[in-house]
């Protein structure tokens, strides 16, 4: 029996393959970027074809670099950026507009004046646990049917067919075969009831929404339908869906509630396991599915930080400050903690706790000696003080966790897991497999297939790599922090 499993993980800058082994190791990958557009300001982009073709790319050399077949690939996980929402038509499979990115602002004003209808902001939360704005998928799509022209009535009519990336890739991998995502996918639209795990018609007519566009919702680990033999060289099994941050949640075994993980990609993520219980937060972070299994639903409590790995992305790219990620290392130890400069990089206005779209961002506290360093260190800085604003909100609603355990591009920078730590004042652990995102879409896949028994098994090839403990005195903490909160109260329009 073929044991190894390919894991599809589409990014938002980037779309990468792993082939892991049976024991959750990684035999090979590859990756491309892909393209960023940028149309109008608070507008952002992605090409669908380009994001099919990097994510093809990817797992033809991943594949290859593994020195396998394809047809010793027992089965595809599948993990994407959430949110990012696609319209294509059913019988071409072509794209009727660009994938409108969960970044994307343009659908501000609608949000706005949906939030003015008396209690319909609150019914919304109940049924979906999220929130009224932009980043989510359902004014996107009712955009999209609004501004492209003929759209509302091809919907209608049943000739269009709407995604989250998920959905878009196992539909072009199953040459058309298969509509549908997951649970936890589903719960990122404003459209899915995460209590009854239906599709909500009430949301339906409230967005304006078709229902003739919905892909069908299946459990996280479950029969997707089979790449077709074309694509990779064999038939394969696409067996498990989850959007990025649920399938970190898993590929980090946070199994039990209480447990919590923090994604640090191009944004960043907190999710804490909360078991059967949908809880409602007091404190706007999010309450959503943290995945589906055999029928049952485990929720999570969420926070969401736009910018993280995006914030160095800018300073590298938009300011030039530096050439790659990894000198952000160096020239945070020669800056140390004690950094003037604050960064508020509230490119696309400000995620939980405090949900202002409005916001923009700046940079605060420039003298004349501010250099290079000062300003990558407050980027840096940012991603930790953002990450307390989450654990406030989160102890507030009464569910604190003890520990953390983080993945995600920028934890292998070491002095930002300390200065994490010591900002939030608990223990962070960072596992030997820090794509943890990867390895959850595979943990699922072979749940299906039956390469590995249960989350017990699961939990038990998570493999722990180092531990960080906080050591900077509360004095100090709680200093740095308030000038955080000065700095972002500066930038806040619904302050």
């Amino acid at each position: 029996m073929p044991r190894y499993i390919l894991s599809l993980d589409q990014g938002t800058t980037s779309s990468r393959a792993i082939v892991f082994s049976d024991q959750g190791t990684i035999i090979a990958s590859g990756q491309q970027e892909f393209s960023q557009h940028f149309p109008q300001p608070g507008w952002v982009e992605h090409e669908p074809q380009e994001i099919w073709q990097t994510t093809l790319s990817s797992a033809r050399q991943a594949i290859a670099e593994a020195g396998c077949l394809a047809s010793d690939i027992a089965a595809i996980g599948i993990t994407n950026q959430r949110e990012t929402t696609l319209i294509w038509d059913r019988n071409t499979g072509e794209p009727v507009y660009p994938a409108i990115v969960w970044q994307d602002r343009r659908t501000a004003d609608q949000c706005l004046a949906l939030k003015q209808q008396a209690g319909l902001e609150d019914k919304i939360n109940k049924k979906t646990g999220l929130l009224l704005d932009p980043y989510f998928s359902a004014t996107k799509i009712s955009w999209i049917l609004d501004n492209v022209e003929g759209a509302r009535e091809r919907a209608e009519r049943g000739e269009l067919a709407f995604g989250t990336v998920d959905s878009f890739l196992l539909w072009q991998l199953s040459g058309g075969e298969c509509h549908a995502t997951d649970a936890t996918n589903a719960s990122r639209t404003l459209l899915f009831n995460i209590h009854s795990q239906q599709w909500d018609d009430e949301l339906l007519e409230t967005f304006r929404v078709p229902a003739a566009l919905l892909p069908q919702v299946k459990d996280s680990a479950a029969d997707f339908g089979n790449a077709q033999s074309k694509w990779l060289g064999a038939e394969i099994p696409v067996a498990g869906i989850a959007g990025d941050q649920q399938a970190a949640l898993i590929g980090q075994a946070c199994f039990q509630p209480g447990m919590a993980k923090s994604t640090y990609g191009t944004g960043c993520f907190m999710m804490m396991n909360t078991g059967n219980k949908a809880l409602h937060s007091s404190h706007r972070l999010l309450t959503t599915v943290g995945y589906r299994l055999n029928g049952e639903t485990t929720y999570a409590l969420e926070g969401s930080i736009f910018m993280a790995g995006a914030t160095i992305q800018w300073i590298r790219d938009g300011l030039q400050l530096i050439c790659n990620a990894r000198e952000t290392q160096p020239l945070a130890e020669q800056t140390g903690y004690e950094n003037p400069v604050y960064m508020v990089p509230a490119f696309a206005g400000l995620g939980a706790p405090y949900w202002d779209p409005q916001a923009k961002g700046a940079i605060m506290g420039l003298t004349r000696d501010t250099g290079i360093k000062e300003i990558v260190t407050a980027g840096l800085q940012a991603v930790c003080y953002q990450t307390r604003d989450l654990l406030e909100a989160m102890a507030e609603d009464g569910v604190k966790p003890a520990a953390l355990r983080v993945d995600g591009g920028m934890v292998v920078n070491a002095w930002l897991v300390q200065f994490l730590a010591d900002t939030l004042a608990i223990s962070i652990a960072r596992p030997q497999v820090t794509e943890t995102t990867a390895l959850g879409a595979a943990f699922l896949a072979g749940l299906q297939v039956g390469i590995f028994s249960s989350l017990e098994q699961l939990a038990e090839l998570w493999v722990h790599e180092q531990a960080f403990e906080p050591s900077l005195p509360e004095e100090a903490r709680e200093r740095l922090y308030q000038g955080w909160i000065d700095a972002v109260n500066r930038v806040r329009v619904d302050a």
